[in-house]
């Protein structure tokens, strides 16, 4: 049963998507803040638990970096919409996600198996990706000088370092993979 909590939890990371999306489209900031700080620390919870105990899981290999994408991709669609991310970020990090997505897809196809082992720079990408929405978050919520600091952290310079790790890592993994598939067929 222990083996299961890394899972659970990002099974919770999952189901927290609708309710911090809907709360994000009612302009409920702080509610929709709140979750998000969760589903960030249940993020680094989860993966922590599994190193640590060795509860990885094959499950939790491909749910976890789906409950990511899923979360972020849905907050930058949502954050653009409402005007507080820019258009051409959420464009760089949601095509990075949909180049590794097909890529992976097809060195699956042709190879048949395939091995997720996110990088050192994925999981920073990642990571700066959760932390610069939580930024956003802060930005819009009524916190006197934090929401000034948050709002200036990010405009314009959080948005490039995301951004910058976005097409660094992208290209990362486009690069590590095609070595993969040209030894592959060696």
């Amino acid at each position: 049963m222990l083996r299961s909590i890394p899972n659970i939890i990002t099974l919770v990371r999952i189901v927290l998507i609708v309710p911090t999306a809907w709360l994000l489209l009612e302009e409920r900031y702080l509610a929709s803040l709140v979750l998000m700080a969760i589903a960030g620390l249940s993020d680094a919870l989860d993966g922590a638990l599994a190193r640590r105990f060795s509860w990885a899981s094959s499950f939790g290999a491909y749910a976890d970096p789906l409950a990511d994408k899923l979360l972020v991709t849905t907050m930058f669609v949502i954050l653009v919409w409402q005007a507080h991310v820019p258009l051409w970020l959420a464009t760089v990090v949601i095509s990075r996600d949909v180049i590794i997505m097909l890529g992976a897809g097809a060195y699956r196809l042709i190879f048949e198996r395939i091995e997720l082992n996110p990088s050192f720079i994925s999981k920073l990408n990642t990571a700066m990706q959760i932390t610069m929405l939580i930024l956003v978050l802060i930005g819009l919520v009524d916190a006197g000088p934090l929401s000034g600091f948050a709002v200036a952290v990010l405009d314009p310079w959080g948005f490039v370092v995301v951004a910058t790790l976005g097409v660094s890592s992208g290209v990362d993994y486009v690069y590590t993979w095609s070595r993969r598939a040209l030894q592959e067929r060696e």
